[in-house]
């Protein structure tokens, strides 16, 4: 539930961006992360993790090394995020959208590589019905664009990191974003500085605390669920988020070359497959309790 939730509120945040103008993707960013932090934190002690910041505190201090792998991460995250701004203003909100689906299937590799994670069946047949959409756009343009690579690689790196880091709690999160605050900070400020423009736009001191409030608890919701799930799992239940994504980018006015259906038409079925997956275990979960039941 928090995956799904999670993906659906980051459609919306999708949808949302062009609706920001003005302002450009690096400065919705800094907006972004600066108006997010306040409700994380909100989140932070509303959960009662606010006991987690002192433990990493005091984890950085025994070993300071440990800064410079928390700030990789904060890093990481930055980038995706301004991605994730910056990529429907730009026109390139479908090769985004690709990576959020390849990203589900590199999940799926990082879970059965490095964590010895075992797939069903179905998702199996998910993952291969994915991976031969993958094959598929690599012969079609001999490669990927650099957006597509850097979702799909960039979020599996940042995942393991925060899993070796031992972070992947609401406190890491929360972490990640105050590190970002400078460099947010920046991009509000660069010439031209975004504030005039806030304050001269009737719509946006409302349109930017409802992106800050909504993205804490998608991307809240969305770290839990990295932290609760395995990540085979976490991953093939990150599909809703590039179907939403691509509806996005469809209602914004892009569309897809003629030689990308099969690429999609791949990952649709996977992502069928997964759901029919779905239907038939809460179809067949309470009859099997029933038949086992004293």
């Amino acid at each position: 539930m928090a995956s799904v939730l999670a993906s659906l509120l980051f459609g919306a945040i999708y949808y949302l961006s062009p609706f920001l103008a003005p302002l450009d993707g690096e400065q919705i960013f800094g907006w972004r992360v600066l108006l997010t932090l306040p409700f994380t934190t909100a989140l932070l002690l509303w959960w009662g993790e606010g006991a987690q910041v002192r433990l990493l505190a005091i984890r950085v201090c025994q070993r300071p090394v440990l800064a410079l792998g928390l700030c990789l991460s904060a890093a990481l995250l930055g980038v995706q995020l301004w991605l994730f701004m910056w990529a429907p203003l730009q026109g390139r909100a479908l090769p985004v959208s690709l990576g959020y689906f390849l990203l589900p299937l590199a999940l799926v590799l990082v879970g059965r590589l490095f964590y010895r994670e075992q797939l069903g069946r179905a998702q199996l047949l998910a993952s291969a019905l994915a991976g031969a959409g993958v094959a598929h756009e690599l012969l079609r343009v001999g490669g990927v664009s650099w957006e597509t690579a850097l979702v799909a690689l960039g979020y599996p790196a940042y995942f393991m990191l925060r899993r070796f880091l031992r972070t992947e709690g609401l406190a890491g999160h929360w972490l990640d974003m105050l590190l970002l605050a400078p460099a947010a900070l920046w991009f509000t400020l660069r010439a031209p500085t975004s504030w005039p423009l806030v304050a001269d736009t009737p719509a946006l001191p409302l349109l930017l605390p409802a992106l800050g409030l909504v993205s804490a608890v998608a991307l809240a919701l969305y770290m839990a669920a990295s932290r609760w799930l395995p990540m085979g799992l976490f991953g093939l239940l990150s599909y809703v988020e590039p179907v939403l994504l691509v509806l996005v980018a469809l209602l914004l006015g892009e569309s897809l070359a003629p030689g990308q259906w099969p690429t999609y038409a791949f990952v649709f079925a996977a992502v069928g497959v997964l759901v029919l997956e779905g239907v038939w275990r809460l179809w067949h979960t309470p009859q099997a309790l029933a038949k086992t039941a004293p």
